[in-house]
């Protein structure tokens, strides 16, 4: 598997034309404890830069984009009950979606641990 980041603070763990999407732990603590997750039907297909879910913390609301073009698998379900699980395991047990990438190709523009070490240092 493969990690990459976008400079929205999102995470995307790719095997093969799967991928796992969350949000990063610098954007979870930004964000304080989340309160409510909403993530798009499975089946939705998108275009990078869509937004594919909505999480909402005591501080504010934010979308999460498709970091590429893709579809949307499903969300995590342990999220309706304990949306909090994100704040605690943001790129763990808190992974928001699952999502098949239709343009591989476009992978090539995230960043990869030590880019985005950078980008938010």
């Amino acid at each position: 598997m493969t990690l990459y980041f976008t400079k929205e603070h999102e995470w995307l763990r790719v095997d093969g034309d799967s991928a796992v999407v969350g949000i990063t732990k610098h954007a979870a603590e930004e964000l304080g404890e989340l309160v409510f997750v909403e993530v798009r039907d499975a089946g939705t297909e998108v275009t990078a830069g869509d937004s594919v879910a909505v999480v909402e913390s005591v501080k504010a609301a934010s979308d999460i984009y498709a970091p590429v073009d893709g579809e949307v698998l499903e969300g995590n379900a342990t999220l309706t009950d304990d949306p909090a699980r994100v704040s605690s395991d943001p790129e763990g047990e808190g992974w928001i979606l699952k999502f098949r990438i239709t343009n591989p190709d476009q992978l090539a523009s995230l960043m990869d641990a030590d880019a985005y070490a950078a980008f938010i240092a």
